[in-house]
């Protein structure tokens, strides 16, 4: 078998008109339809501006940026709007094709959520351009990988793991079988060692991207095609004008102020650590990397000058892994005028120490916090104890009922306050192994929250009803991803409510019993459904109990959890 190189290793083989004349667009799909679309596609945009450093020309079709705010969307309850419709959908995409001409490459870029979208995309696209060269990658290609080809025989590719260098051996593949054919391009031996021959009825090709050695070396994202949509508008300014974070973001975070213009960057990649949930290890994304201060520095100062920005968020999947950036970043800000500019990120609660000062120096006022849980029985077993429960509980007291809380969590808290930077936690109920006193404990911390966030205003005053609807109180589902350890637990009730088959490693068979399930994972605060059409419960409570402590969620009632 033919040794496949580090994508790394690639990019020697090509020059800036490598791909001179050759056409690809990146279609981003739409995410959960009740959160505000505020957070660009940045990572087609900078797969875009690779492209472009090697002569190919590339556009940006980002359908996730559409909420239609109608008679519709208002009988549904979406206050920001409702997905365009699959009629709407192929319209724009026509419209983008009658601007853009036909392509070369249409690449999809969607989470695992996003299942039914590429399924009935994917159609279209091949209706109108039968010969174009169809790839899948992000979240979706590479958790289901080549068992996608089942779903939607419509792809050519999928993409594992990050595309940053694999892009171009895609163009390549585009290039060579656009003069060819698929089939002689094969025989004769001219596309990447990433084809793995005919399957499912055509020859296929399963992308292994990796991370970059250098991140600095990536370029910025070409944010630019988003200026202009195939009507003429300006989506960019859209995001801008959009807060990141808060309650008008509709996306589980709350924030005292208010951001008037703004943009995201993502400063690092993965995340070192092991939360038995989180599909970022089944991605094999462990392996962190994160770009330089200078470079992150540069890019914000640019954004700054070109948007007229007054904030920039980091929604990294873990910001302040290294001491020594933070550190630097005090500096580095004030020498590049960043010093005024405010800023946010993710990051780890136990990270939540010493740190904080450097990031509030540089103009840090937010953290979004996976807290998921309180409970010390529910975190460990999302393999989060070990660093959240190092510091042993302290007892608080809500509604005169006394609960023991990690002391990590609570310090947490004070810490932020302390430097003046704003915490924002987010939370699961529903985990394997969590009873009602464990949901108790997570509601009584959120209530807790909200009392000391709120204490150092004058009751009844403007500023504290602000300090208050400045705390999260919603909580995702937990959700079972494939690859993780958390659907390791839940395997029987897989197979016993979606009859998941597994195959001889442990992973599931990609049959229309699996699709289903799949497709059920659209939007993460919602109670999945089984075959039969029963809610499902992963938890140890019994199903009324949890669907009750759900609705108290949905309905912003969570104090009626103490008193179950």
């Amino acid at each position: 078998m033919t040794q496949i190189l580090h994508p790394y290793e690639l990019t020697k083989n090509f020059s800036s008109q490598s791909f001179s004349g050759m056409k690809i667009t990146f279609i981003n799909m739409p995410l959960r339809e009740t959160a505000a679309p505020n957070v660009p596609p940045e990572g087609p945009a900078i797969l875009a501006a690779i492209c472009r450093m090697y002569g190919a020309e590339p556009y940006i079709l980002d359908l996730n940026a559409y909420r239609v705010k109608d008679e519709a969307a208002i009988n549904q309850g979406l206050v920001n709007g409702r997905y365009l419709t699959l009629k709407e959908t192929e319209e724009m995409i026509l419209q983008h094709l009658n601007k853009a001409g036909p392509q070369d490459v249409v690449a999809f870029s969607g989470m695992i959520t996003t299942l039914k979208w590429q399924e009935e995309i994917a159609k279209m696209v091949r209706r109108h351009l039968p010969d174009t060269f169809i790839v899948s990658g992000n979240g979706l290609a590479t958790e289901i990988r080549r068992g996608l080809f089942k779903w939607i025989p419509e792809l050519d590719a999928v993409a594992r793991s990050e595309g940053d260098d694999v892009i171009l051996s895609i163009l390549n593949d585009a290039k060579q079988i656009r003069e060819y054919g698929a089939s002689k391009a094969y025989k004769i031996s001219k596309l990447s060692n990433y084809c793995i021959g005919e399957f499912e009825g055509k020859i296929r090709f399963q992308y292994e991207g990796d991370r970059p050695k250098d991140l600095d070396a990536i370029p910025y994202p070409a944010f630019d095609l988003l200026i202009s949509d195939p009507y003429g508008h300006n989506v960019l300014e859209d995001y801008i004008n959009i807060p990141v974070w808060g309650l008008a973001a509709n996306n589980s975070s709350a924030t005292s102020f208010t951001m008037n213009r703004s943009l995201t960057s993502v400063s690092s990649r993965g995340c070192p650590y092991s939360c038995a949930f989180c599909y970022r290890g089944a991605q094999g994304e462990r392996n962190y990397g994160m770009r330089t201060s200078e470079h992150i520095a540069k890019q914000i100062r640019g954004y700054v000058d070109d948007y007229n920005l007054d904030f920039i968020g980091f929604p990294d999947d873990n910001f302040a892994v290294d001491k020594r950036r933070i550190n630097r970043m005090v500096p580095v800000f004030k020498e590049y005028g960043l010093d005024q500019v405010r800023w946010g990120t993710h990051t780890r609660m136990d990270e939540a120490d010493a740190r904080l000062k450097p990031m509030a120096e540089s103009g840090c006022v937010y953290i979004g916090f996976g807290a998921e849980s309180a409970s010390e029985r529910v975190l460990t077993f999302m393999n989060k104890g070990g660093f959240i429960l190092r510091n042993g509980l302290e007892e608080v007291t809500v509604n005169g009922k006394k609960y023991e809380v990690p002391i990590t969590m609570t310090n947490a808290i004070r810490n932020c306050h302390e430097t003046g930077i704003h915490p924002n936690c987010t939370w699961i109920m529903g985990y394997p192994g969590e009873e009602l006193q464990d949901l108790k404990i997570s509601t009584a911390f959120i209530l807790w929250q909200q009392e000391y966030w709120s204490s150092f205003h004058p009751a009844g005053t403007e500023e504290h009803k602000n300090a208050l609807a400045a705390v999260n109180r919603k909580m995702f589902t937990a959700t079972a991803y494939p690859g993780t350890a958390m659907w390791d637990v839940v395997g029987p009730q897989l197979k016993k409510h979606f009859n998941i088959s597994f195959d001889n490693f442990g992973k599931p068979v990609c049959d229309e019993n699996f699709h289903k399930y799949v497709l059920e994972l659209d939007d993460a605060t919602k109670v999945l459904n089984s075959l039969n059409g029963e809610m499902v419960n992963f938890s140890d409570m019994p199903l009324d109990t949890f669907l009750e402590a759900r609705e108290h969620v949905d309905n912003d009632e969570i104090e009626k959890i103490l008193e179950m």
